[in-house]
């Protein structure tokens, strides 16, 4: 991974490919105000460096029938780093996870979890995270509106 420094441009671009990956360079070069070869040249360097980590699609949940998220807190009985990385490599296996953060404080994850319907999510918390190995407690909160949803980062355009 190269380290550059970020121009006005380069945070333009970032910040556009943030709210949509799928334009084309011209499109995103016209946006810039730079002409197509460097502006794609711009885009390679902030890979590369790993700006851009990569493009994905935001999918609809409940049109493809997760009708329940639930933000689960989880301690462990161990914070051993071995302990840690097995919990977090377990959390990496659960289709039904959707996001992992370690925490600082009281409780040692959280995990933002996505199911069809609360059996499924009832089934998953009682046969498998309440099951696994080294989990101590877990707190479940259930997701009854979302009204912000906005993924990545803020981009500075200093």
């Amino acid at each position: 991974m190269q380290r550059i420094k970020l121009d006005s441009i380069d945070r333009k671009i970032l910040a556009e490919l943030q709210a949509d990956g799928r334009m084309t360079n011209v499109e995103l070069a016209k946006r810039v105000q730079i002409s197509p070869p460097p502006c794609l040249r711009r885009v390679r360097a902030l890979e590369e460096a790993g700006f851009i980590k990569g493009y994905h699609a935001q999918l609809d949940a409940k049109a493809l029938g997760f009708e329940v998220g639930v933000f689960v807190m989880v301690g462990l009985s161990s914070q051993a780093d071995t302990d840690l990385k097995a919990f977090e490599e377990q959390a990496r296996k659960w289709p039904i996870v959707r996001e992992c953060y370690m925490l600082n404080g009281q409780d040692d994850y959280i995990l933002r979890c996505v199911a069809p319907d609360l059996s499924a999510f009832q089934t998953f918390l009682t046969e498998e995270l309440t099951k696994a190995k080294n989990v101590a407690h877990v707190k479940t909160s259930l997701i009854v509106r979302t009204s912000k949803d906005e993924p990545g980062v803020p981009v500075p355009m200093r």
